[in-house]
């Protein structure tokens, strides 16, 4: 039985708030969760994304809350009374956008700080005081560590995705984070599943939580139209676009598991003609925000993106979720396919399966409790393999556009040659240059060939002006030391010329005068 928002007991600026929103009915989250939040009781939700997790812990909050509104503009009045923690920046921005709806006609301040952003405009907004601050755990901790925001009059927590907060690695940071808050607060914990470490998460920080779980994990929205075709790698692309054009589907989004596979099919995309932006892990703030605001006001057609980039993204009306590559863990399935048919609307599931996804094929199964049957698609025969060579028939176009193939048959080479001036005559060969080599009879084979043997230069005569290293020092010593002994001849004793001579006469003569 459904139950209405009039039912609650909100004030009524929030019940304003709701009705602008056009909201009527509680969705069974919502009916579940803001009871007990308005009890001041801690809450471990599991829901899936697009439930209305946003409206079922920002509602009672800000109802709790409106005993700390005041209009003085000084900012120890505006403390931080409520602390949202997100895993992404764009669920981050759309939360925030939410709680301000929620909170417009009331004079509590709200405010997100997420990363990928200039800090500076943040710390100006933070120091004027708020009361609501929405946040991903890395750019708080900036903030944290800088001291531009104090959190130690924090009264509620919301843990929102928490799983994919895990995922990414944020549990130190969390645990860092919660250790600056006061003990005594309210702590809400949103999952889409409760795996082992978010009940081990749970039993750390909550205080005698009450569980509640409004879908089982592997549940898939029943309005969700589901096909499996078995495509191979090189045709997923051409799959996709035909059955884009049959069914007449203006947007969709399509998934991928890399970043790198994320960015080559949207270029590709682009390139056949497709409006098509991609999101992932690598691109900056700015341009995450650009493309999810083109592809909401439909500038864009496709939308191709990661699991992470796409966690807890909050687009309305989206027709149709193709799933290019399998998922690695089966529970993204599950979330995936919850971005089409939300608010009972009807919505279109396509996986294309390779023959590589056998084994997480079976792992969906398993999940789903069901047997998942492939579907086969037929092509145009005559469509070329994408990314192959067409059987080495090359093509071309013409001028008006049309392609034809290359010719089996070809014309022969004298009909080839029909036209063409004919060749000059060639110069006659001289016939000494076709013979070989033949040596000579009468060389020797042992002696060095008259080519190879260099004439090396005969060695000059010793200049005679030039004496022996020998002889000039045989001017410089003494008469007795030079006398050689008698009969002692040596090759050093060799005659003496001329010069010499001359020269120990007049040293005897010098040393005979002197004694």
């Amino acid at each position: 039985m459904t139950q209405s928002f009039s039912q609650l007991a909100l004030s009524p600026s929030i019940a304003q708030a709701v009705a602008d929103m056009g909201y009527e009915n509680m969705t069974p989250i919502q009916a579940q969760a803001i009871p007990v939040v308005l009890e001041g009781r801690d809450v471990m939700g599991a829901a899936q994304t697009g439930t209305g997790k946003t409206a079922a812990f920002s509602l009672p909050l800000l109802q709790r809350m409106l005993k700390h509104e005041n209009a003085s503009t000084s900012p120890a009045r505006h403390p931080v009374r409520a602390l949202v923690l997100l895993p992404t920046r764009e669920l981050a921005d759309q939360v925030a956008e939410q709680v301000k709806l929620y909170a417009k006609h009331t004079k509590l301040r709200s405010m997100v700080v997420f990363g990928g952003m200039d800090m500076k405009p943040q710390t100006a907004e933070l120091k004027k005081g708020v009361e609501v601050l929405v946040a991903t755990p890395g750019r708080l901790l900036d903030h944290i560590e800088a001291k531009n925001c104090v959190l130690n009059q924090v009264e509620y927590v919301v843990l929102d995705e928490a799983d994919r907060m895990l995922d990414i690695g944020f549990l130190p940071d969390l645990q860092r984070i919660l250790s600056y808050l006061p003990k005594k607060r309210i702590t809400l914990l949103f999952s889409a599943t409760f795996s082992p470490e978010i009940k081990r998460l749970a039993s750390s920080y909550l205080q005698d939580p009450v569980t509640i779980e409004v879908a089982r994990s592997n549940a898939t929205a029943s309005t969700v139209e589901q096909h499996f075709y078995r495509v191979e790698d090189d045709d997923k692309r051409t799959v996709l676009k035909k059955i884009l054009l049959e069914r007449g589907l203006n947007q969709a989004f399509v998934f991928v598991n890399s970043k790198l596979g994320c960015a080559r099919l949207a270029r590709s995309l682009e390139r056949e003609g497709l409006k098509t932006t991609a999101l992932h892990g690598d691109k900056s703030q700015d341009e995450r925000l650009k493309a999810l605001e083109a592809f909401k006001s439909g500038v864009v057609d496709l939308l191709v993106c990661t699991d992470v980039a796409a966690r807890g993204l909050d687009i309305k009306d989206v027709p149709a979720v193709f799933n290019f590559d399998i998922p690695f863990n089966a529970e993204d399935y599950v979330h995936r396919i919850g971005r089409t048919g939300r608010a009972g609307a009807e919505g279109l599931a396509v996986s294309f399966v390779s023959g590589r996804d056998t084994r997480l094929m079976g792992d969906l199964e398993k999940l789903l409790g069901k047997k998942l049957e492939l579907e086969a698609l037929e092509l145009e025969a005559d469509r070329k393999p994408a990314g192959h060579f067409n059987d080495g028939q090359r093509a071309w176009q013409n001028e008006d556009g049309e392609r034809r193939e290359r010719r089996d048959s070809r014309p022969s080479r004298e009909s080839r040659h029909e036209g063409r001036p004919a060749r000059a005559p060639r110069a006659p060969a001289d016939p000494l240059f076709d013979k070989p080599y033949e040596p000579s009879v009468s060389a020797n084979p042992d002696t060095t060939p008259s080519w190879e043997v260099s004439e090396r230069p005969a060695a000059r005569s010793a200049s005679p002006n030039i004496r022996s290293r020998k002889k000039v020092a045989a001017l410089f010593k003494s008469p007795v030391l030079a006398e050689p002994e008698a009969g002692a001849e040596t090759a050093d004793s060799a005659p003496a010329s001329a010069e010499s001579e001359e020269a120990a006469a007049s040293v005897d003569t010098a040393s005979s005068h002197n004694g």
